[in-house]
């Protein structure tokens, strides 16, 4: 097993972030990584929307729950909430500011209550202290692969910071990883991916 695979699925019973124009494509590929029930929450003031049929690529859609919330307050409650449930493998939750130490400390104790996987999408430069890890995750540009993304692990309580090449791959459904490689100068973005990059539309 190489380096990526002891990290991606990411551990459950933890909270992880994500940053950067891939972090949706990120939470989708995890969410079929997972397997079971994800409930997906986000304020209703954010933009772009979240679109169902554009995650059906990843996973089951009768598997997803989405969420709308009025504010931050009321995502971090209600993620907390199903986070502890027990009923849900994976909740994604996404943020405009980042989290002080209590609130994320609380989402971090619900997601090992409930056996969960707790993923914060953040603006790039925001995120959770109490997070295991944290991505950054950008679509490289390949006129035969549109699939084709860098994900670098930059917080790892665990182990090193490292950096990846992925696709994702239709036919398995799953995330495989092409090479590791070292980190880039810049984000090298493709077109939008069916809404992934940055809003699913």
């Amino acid at each position: 097993m190489n380096d990526f695979d002891t990290l991606f699925p990411l551990r459950s019973g933890r909270t992880h972030d994500v940053n950067g124009p891939g972090a949706r494509f990120f939470a989708a590929a995890l969410m079929g990584a997972c397997g079971g029930h994800c409930l997906w929450v986000r304020a209703s003031f954010l933009p772009g929307t979240l679109n169902p049929v554009a995650l059906s690529r990843f996973a089951d859609p009768e598997k997803l729950l989405l969420a709308r919330t009025k504010d931050q307050t009321e995502t971090l409650a209600a993620a907390e909430e199903g986070l502890r449930s027990g009923a849900l493998a994976l909740v994604v939750l996404e943020l405009d500011r980042p989290l002080d130490l209590t609130p994320g400390r609380r989402l971090q104790l619900a997601a090992e209550a409930g056996h969960a996987t707790g993923l914060c999408l953040f603006p790039e430069g925001m995120g959770n202290p109490a997070a295991e890890t944290r991505w950054l995750c950008r679509p490289l540009f390949s006129p035969s692969d549109s699939t084709l993304q860098l994900w670098s692990i930059i917080k790892n309580k665990t182990g090193t910071n490292r950096s990846w090449t992925v696709r994702f791959n239709e036919e398995t459904h799953r995330i495989h990883m092409v090479s590791e490689t070292a980190e880039r100068s810049g984000p090298q973005e493709t077109p939008d991916r069916r809404g992934l990059r940055g809003h699913a539309s």
